[in-house]
């Protein structure tokens, strides 16, 4: 798949009076560009649901709300502790 498709001519979709050839070729465009568009879905929600990626990009973050979620389950405990 290339980043650069080729030109497409122009949709005659929607005009009266279309041959049968011309609603053939609307057909197959709408169909590569329906495939194309899954395509590009199917590697975006891949890249969004690998959890390694997403821990290597926001490590940072990661560390300050384990940091965060420890004091205050720290604190927590200490306020049991002294009732």
């Amino acid at each position: 798949m290339s980043a650069h498709p080729e030109p497409q001519p122009p949709s005659t979709a929607g005009l009266p009076g279309r041959t049968a050839a011309q609603i053939r070729r609307d057909i197959d465009l709408q169909r590569h560009d329906l495939g194309s568009s899954v395509e590009l879905l199917r590697g975006r929600v891949a890249e969004l649901t690998d959890w390694r990626r997403q821990v290597q990009a926001h490590r940072s973050q990661l560390i300050a709300a384990a940091a965060a979620a420890g004091f205050a389950l720290g604190g927590l405990m200490m306020l049991r502790r002294r009732r």
